[in-house]
């Protein structure tokens, strides 16, 4: 081994890596001129058998040599990768000019939308947003309502009960039993509302549905009245129907409410029934452990459906529950 084949060998490898027409064919000659099997390789690794003097000699060609080596290689694959993203620049160029895509992207139902948009709208005024299981006791549902044993809205016709009959479980058909979970559960001053589905043994039609979404409200506190109530609704009714909306309550009765009344708004030049409301019986509130002495409280609810018909002017509630994107795509995607 001497100057002159190393010379050589740094000669073919700068030739071979020059010639290489893609990083693939360079890869071939990297392998071959300066792989284990390479001379320049095989030539640095027989350094260990010279004299001391022939080693500092050659170590030095052969270092240079391994230089020039690596230089050309940097060099050729550097170039290489230029033209490489050139031609990736030219052949994957995106033409704007094709049809978009006609895929629609997924959204939230109509009635979630405006669950969420009243949930966030009772946040703002101090509510928290509670929530309860679907399957509830029929105490819970009934009893601690002050909804005695022979009230219609026990019987087969308005409640789905859960097999065995003995277990005394229902369908919640209201989203009541979670104000009463919150008051045995909760100290006063309570603030909050309950959105949720619940169930009756209604047909299907224009404008029932067995299976439809509620949102109530439970306030108890000191000194909490009638004119507090009308002060919630009012307001709760302009940010859901506009700022020129009215509201009116009609005396009515409900066994957990005392005294009741039915929310009426005037919106779009006529008066619609909107929800039930009034003062928490102190019934209700004495089984819940609240002392009544001290302690008195409102409570309100409404349908989402009915909320979401009135304020769009849907007419048919098959709309709602059978889920055709003509129908929910009006609402946008309310993500």
């Amino acid at each position: 081994m001497d100057s002159k084949e190393v010379a050589g060998w740094v000669k073919d490898a700068q030739a071979a890596f020059l010639s290489a027409g893609d990083l693939d064919e360079l890869k071939s000659a990297r392998l071959a001129h300066m792989g284990d099997k390479a001379p320049i390789s095989l030539a640095s690794r027989s350094l260990g058998s010279l004299s001391p003097d022939e080693k500092a000699s050659f170590g030095k060609v052969i270092g240079d040599a391994k230089a020039q080596i690596a230089s050309a290689l940097d060099s050729a694959t550097k170039k290489l990768e230029n033209i490489r993203d050139q031609k990736v620049l030219l052949e994957e160029v995106v033409d704007i000019t094709l049809p978009a895509s006609r895929m629609h992207r997924g959204g939230l139902h109509p009635i979630s939308i405006i669950k969420n948009e009243i949930s966030d709208f009772f946040i703002e005024q101090g509510f928290s947003v509670a929530e309860g299981p679907e399957m509830e006791s029929g105490w819970l549902n009934f009893d601690a309502l002050n909804i005695p044993a022979d009230h219609p809205a026990r019987t087969m016709q308005d409640t789905f009960f859960i097999e065995p009959l003995e277990s005394g479980m229902v369908l919640r058909t209201q989203t009541s039993p979670v104000q009463i979970r919150t008051m045995l559960t909760q100290e006063p001053p309570i603030y909050i509302i309950s959105p949720g589905r619940t169930f009756r043994a209604d047909e299907l039609d224009a404008t029932h549905s067995p299976v439809f979404h509620q949102v109530e409200g439970l306030v108890v506190d000191r000194g909490i009245t009638m004119a507090h109530l009308k002060g919630t609704l009012d307001n709760f009714a302009q940010h859901m129907f506009g700022a020129d909306v009215t509201t009116r309550l009609r005396p009515s009765f409900f066994p957990f409410t005392e005294p009741s009344a039915e929310i009426d708004i005037f919106f779009n030049g006529r008066w619609i029934e909107w929800g039930g409301c009034g003062m928490v019986n102190p019934k209700v509130l004495q089984t819940c452990g609240i002392d009544t002495d001290i302690f008195t409280g409102f409570a309100f609810g409404m349908g989402l459906e009915r909320t979401l018909m009135v304020r769009h002017g849907i007419t048919d509630m098959h709309d709602i529950v059978e889920g055709d994107l003509r129908f929910t795509r009006q609402f946008g995607m309310g993500l």
